[in-house]
């Protein structure tokens, strides 16, 4: 029985992997020079096996090994000077050993043992003779000095050896990681990490086994043998005495050398083994951050196959699997779910197309069903729409929709953005003008009313109409004529009017910016676009309508957003409405790196609180309250500018920090007089 501490010295020689090698020319050297130095015939250097002593180089001697009961360096081992014996004769622990009894009838021996930097001795460095003699001091510690020369060199090949070792393993390992890498599907999965494995690991049966329900496990079998990997072959066991339920559950290595070792604990995989004619099993957990996917196993048809396997490399190799196994079953689970979420956005799309009819405007909300409902009432008629929204809610789109439904719907809308229009090119821009009618009119220009002609005009932001041009719209409205500027002569035309704006005009009427009689006129049927924080069960809606559009933009397999991602969508306040959701759904699409969009990149803010839910801060309220100066107004629009220093419009400016349109801002400050400049620097 071998003792503890020779087991760990048999450990540590199996690590120096010096057994059984070919003769190296440093070895012999140092033997020679023992020889040498010592004045002796014979020399060795030799390890200590569990059973034999094993020579690795000598001088005057033949034999390659010797029973290790018979040997002279078993017993210097034992000790950590050198062990000299002057007559082994007179000796009785060695007079009968291998050397001593036979040739060359050895009398004289000194050995000096080959320790490990952690204290495991090895074998020894030794000189013989066949007369009695002494060992003289110096030669003595000559010994003890080549013996450390001697476990030097070991160690340079220990490490030479463990490093074209790692060299290997690295190289498969890395051969591994691109051979699965590049694989989402379950079976090319499989195939790629057999034929990848196939080369590093004797094996003829390969697999993967994963639990599924009914408390069973799901094998996915690749038979290794041969140059041609075959297609994997799924099967079904019972989890029930099997060793990859015992790996699975343990997350611990399983290594058999005999499959009749598992006879009586995992039958199962015993009649599998038996089955297929395998003797050996290694199986290994598949192992993430928080759960066990499954197990790999090997098995081989040849009988401790896999005692002498390094663990380290191994283990890289299962987690390297275990990561390319959880990445196919979250694609699996996702392409799942696309699929599932596209059947659902088509039922979904048919049930508002349905509801609805309309197909530019996208949800099902209460708000925006009302809303459109009062389009179906209006849109048969010719009568004048005043469309009421925020900036960005979709207010267009409605217009469209009230045309699209008309009897008009084969004739142009025709469009005009009165706030992006110079005030004093509105009036040419909506009635036209002749050639010479005023400096730069170098040729007829025929009006958008004109174009209009039987069919209809969207009067965008109609509140920023100067009031000059307001007087010539409102004989429009009344009596459908013109006159062209530069001209006496008058138009006829049959249009119908839409206008719409993010504007009050019921205020801007009490601060003299808008006509009350223009007003009348067009608030014949009001249409109420809701905000999209009224509408926020829409918000999933437009997001896979915008997602749609930008795969074929972008030419990029966009499939959605994260959960967390959209729950932030959802509780975002969206003061820009519909139209900020489509810029950051883009914006996040650009940046995605991925199918999967996410917003780390864009950080959308928490509602203020304090902010109502008609989308006006509590100041915004207090200049919406006339057109009369209030005590606060002038204070609170100085403190707005003072903080943004002096900038009115963008994410930074006065107008965003009182949430209120950056043209009604702009109109109070020129009311009320407040320079802007006196701010920028502050």
């Amino acid at each position: 029985m071998i003792a503890d501490s020779e087991t760990d010295r048999q450990e540590a020689l199996r690590r120096y992997a010096v057994l059984d090698t070919p003769r190296e020319r440093e070895f012999d050297q140092l033997a020679g020079l023992a020889a040498e130095i010592c004045r002796t015939p014979f020399a060795a250097i030799s390890v200590i096996d569990a059973d034999r002593q094993w020579f690795k180089a000598t001088v005057g001697l033949s034999e390659a090994e010797v029973p290790r009961a018979m040997s002279l360096c078993a017993e210097t081992i034992q000790q950590q000077d050198v062990l000299v014996v002057n007559d082994a004769l007179n000796d009785p622990r060695f007079r009968e050993s291998f050397f001593v009894t036979g040739e060359p009838h050895i009398r004289f021996y000194a050995g000096a043992p080959l320790t490990t930097p952690a204290g495991h001795r090895l074998g020894t460095i030794c000189v013989m003779d066949v007369e009695p003699r002494a060992l003289t001091p110096q030669q003595a510690t000559a010994l003890l000095s080549l013996g450390q020369q001697v476990m030097s060199q070991l160690e340079l090949r220990r490490l030479a050896v463990e490093g074209r070792t790692a060299e290997q393993e690295l190289k498969s390992l890395l051969d591994v990681n691109i051979a699965v890498g590049r694989h989402l599907d379950r079976d090319e999965l499989f195939g790629a990490i057999a034929s990848s494995l196939r080369k590093i690991l004797e094996t003829d049966r390969f697999g993967i086994e994963m639990p599924i329900a009914g408390n069973r496990l799901q094998g996915h079998i690749l038979a290794s043998g041969g140059t041609n990997a075959r297609p994997t072959q799924p099967t079904v066991l019972p989890v029930d005495g099997t060793v990859c339920h015992w790996v699975i559950e343990s997350r611990r290595w399983l290594v058999v050398p005999s499959r009749d070792e598992l006879r009586e604990r995992f039958p199962v995989t015993f009649d599998q083994m038996q089955r297929y004619g395998m003797e050996s099993l290694c199986t290994l957990p598949l192992t993430t951050e928080d759960r066990c996917l499954g197990a790999l196993f090997f098995m081989a048809a040849r009988q401790g196959a896999y005692q002498a396997l390094r663990r380290g490399t191994f283990d890289q190799i299962a987690s390297t699997v275990a990561v390319a196994l959880e990445h196919c079953l979250a694609h699996e689970e996702l392409r799942r779910l696309r699929d599932r979420l596209q059947a659902e956005n088509l039922y979904l799309q048919e049930e508002i197309q349905t509801q609805h009819n309309f197909s530019e405007i996208v949800g099902n909300s209460p708000a925006l069903l009302t809303a459109l409902g009062r389009v179906e009432r209006v849109a048969a008629t010719d009568t004048t729409v005043l469309i009421l929204g925020e900036t960005g809610s979709g207010k267009e789109l409605f217009a469209r929709a009230v045309h699209s439904r008309s009897r008009r719907a084969d004739r142009p809308l025709v469009k005009v953005n009165c706030g992006a229009i110079a005030p004093g090119l509105i009036e040419s821009e909506l009635f036209g003008h002749v050639k010479g009618a005023f400096t730069g009119a170098i040729d007829k220009r025929v009006g958008r009313f004109e174009v209009a002609h039987g069919g209809t005009i969207l009067l965008d932001e109609i509140g920023e109409m100067p009031l000059d041009a307001q007087v010539k719209l409102l004989r429009v409205l009344q009596e459908q004529e013109f006159e062209v500027v530069g001209s006496s002569r008058t138009v006829r035309v049959d249009v119908r009017v839409i206008a719409s704006t993010n504007r009050n005009l019921e205020h801007a009427v009490r601060a003299g910016t808008f006509r009350a009689d223009l007003l009348y006129r067009l608030n014949v049927f009001p249409i109420e676009v809701p905000p999209l924080r009224a509408r926020t069960s829409d918000i999933p809606l437009l997001v896979a309508l915008f997602i749609g559009a930008l795969t074929r933009k972008l030419g990029k397999p966009l499939q959605g957003f994260t959960t967390s991602a959209m729950a932030r969508l959802i509780a975002y306040d969206w003061p820009g409405n519909v139209r900020e959701l489509s810029n950051v759904v883009e914006r996040a699409a650009i940046l995605a790196r991925g199918p999967v969009l996410d917003l780390e990149e864009w950080p959308l803010a928490a509602p203020e609180a304090g902010v109502e839910s008609s989308g006006f801060s509590p100041q915004a309220k207090a200049l919406e309250t006339g057109g009369a100066e209030t005590p606060s107004e002038r204070r609170i629009i100085e403190v707005a500018l003072a903080e943004s220093r002096g900038r009115v419009s963008g994410p930074s400016g006065a107008a965003a920090r009182l949430r209120i349109p950056a043209s009604t801002l702009e109109h109070r400050i020129r009311a009320l007089h407040i320079d802007k400049s006196q701010f920028k620097f502050g």
